[in-house]
């Protein structure tokens, strides 16, 4: 049965581990290694019933390579990314074909979340879209300190088994209602 909350997800050092990231002449990704824990977390979710969509900046090869390579590929119900769409985050174009891709309208926004590394791209962007924002602060490849109001993530997750948790802590409060920012 799938579930009401709806996770838009990044990938690199959300799921994949940048710094394992191998490159081919052509800079495309053709190996990398996931995050410790992300793997079954993501795993996790796409059985319980989470729809899942990747939205990310990059080559759409580079992810198929990595997610084929890590048996990950069959748990994203759609993905936007950045060479398809001809726009990285924080642009709202992203999470706007996000949306279309999984036929969710603006009164589906209360029950997407966005989870990502990166304040100025996933968390200013998402709450810029008006959807709930998730900062997973794991990667020591960015700065984990807001600067204004708009990179203030709604919630903060320092592991990727984390984001377990607090889906279904959201998923039962959907259940009483939309969700409302907790940003501070």
């Amino acid at each position: 049965m799938e579930k009401h909350l709806i996770i838009f997800t990044d990938s690199g050092d959300t799921i994949i581990d940048e710094g394992t990231e191998v490159r081919d002449e052509r800079g495309i990704v053709v190996h990398a290694e996931l995050i410790p824990g992300a793997g079954e977390t993501l795993r996790a979710l796409c059985d319980a019933g989470y729809r899942i969509a990747m939205v990310a900046d990059g080559e759409e090869q580079s992810f198929t390579n990595v997610y084929n390579e890590n048996g990950l590929g069959d748990c994203f119900r759609t993905r936007t990314i950045s060479e398809i769409v001809g726009i990285q985050k924080p642009s709202e174009r992203m999470f706007q074909d996000a949306m279309d891709q999984n036929g969710l309208a603006e009164a589906d926004k209360c029950r997407i979340i966005m989870v990502g590394n990166n304040l100025r791209k996933d968390i200013a962007g998402a709450n810029r879209f008006g959807i709930t924002s998730v900062l997973l602060d794991w990667s020591p490849r960015y700065d984990m300190v807001p600067r204004c109001g708009e990179e203030r993530p709604d919630y903060t997750i320092h592991e990727p088994a984390g984001l377990l948790e607090l889906a279904e802590r959201l998923e039962r409060r959907l259940k009483s209602g939309p969700l409302s920012s907790e940003r501070k």
